[in-house]
C-alpha cells in the first residue's frame, strides 16, 4: 500500500472510500473545510448532521481537544469496541465538521490501515459511512453503490479485516461525569 499516494491526495482536499475498524468510510483531510464539504456532497447529507473524525491515538487527540477528562482517557484504553466520544471546544479542525454546539464526535482508531494512514498524513481524518444518507448502511464493499464509488477521488483497494456490520459506540460525557450512550 503506497501510504504517499493516498496522503498526496488528501492534502490536495481529496477524497477516501477506506476501511475502517467498524464500516467502510468516506474520509478526508478532517482540517480542509473544502474536503470536508466534498463529503456532505457524497453522501447528500445536511451539514447540520456532524461527522466522526478520526486519530491514532491519545496524543493526536490532545491536539485537537483540550479537554480530555481522566475517565475518558480510562475508557479509551480499556474498551474493546471502536468508540466514539463527543468533546467540547475542538480546536485546529475544519469548521464544517465542527457541531452547531461546538462539539466534535472523535474515535481513537484501531485499525492498522487508519492508524498508518493518519500517522503519514499527520492529521485526523473524517470517517463517515460509505453510504448515501439515509440509506442503509454497506455491510461490504459489494454493497456500497455505484454514486459513491464514482464520487470519491481514491478508492483504497484493501478488504475490511475483521468485517463488522457495526458502527462505533458514541458517549458524551455529560457536566456529571457519567456517559450518555448516544449510540450502542
Amino acid at each position: 500500500m503506497n501510504y504517499n499516494v493516498i496522503k498526496e491526495g488528501l492534502v490536495s482536499n481529496g477524497t477516501i472510500l477506506y476501511p475502517t475498524d467498524t464500516v467502510w468510510g468516506i474520509g478526508c483531510d478532517a482540517t480542509s473545510e473544502e474536503a470536508v464539504q466534498k463529503i456532505f456532497e457524497i453522501k447528500q447529507r445536511a451539514e447540520s448532521k456532524s461527522l466522526i473524525i478520526l486519530v491514532d491515538g491519545v496524543e493526536m487527540l490532545k491536539e485537537y481537544v483540550s479537554d480530555i477528562p481522566e475517565k475518558v482517557i480510562t475508557l479509551l484504553k480499556n474498551t474493546t469496541k471502536p468508540t466514539t466520544i463527543i468533546y467540547k471546544n475542538p480546536r485546529g479542525l475544519a469548521k464544517n465538521v465542527v457541531a452547531d454546539d461546538n462539539t466534535v464526535a472523535v474515535r481513537i482508531v484501531k485499525h492498522a490501515f487508519c492508524e498508518k494512514l493518519i500517522a503519514c498524513l499527520g492529521k485526523p481524518i473524517v470517517s463517515t459511512s460509505a453510504n448515501v444518507s439515509g440509506e442503509e448502511t454497506p455491510v461490504s464493499f459489494e454493497k456500497i453503490s455505484s454514486s459513491i464509488l464514482n464520487s470519491v477521488d481514491y478508492i483504497v483497494n484493501l478488504p475490511l479485516e475483521n468485517e463488522s456490520t457495526n458502527s462505533s459506540t458514541i458517549l458524551r460525557m455529560l457536566d456529571t461525569g457519567e456517559f450518555e450512550v448516544l449510540r450502542k
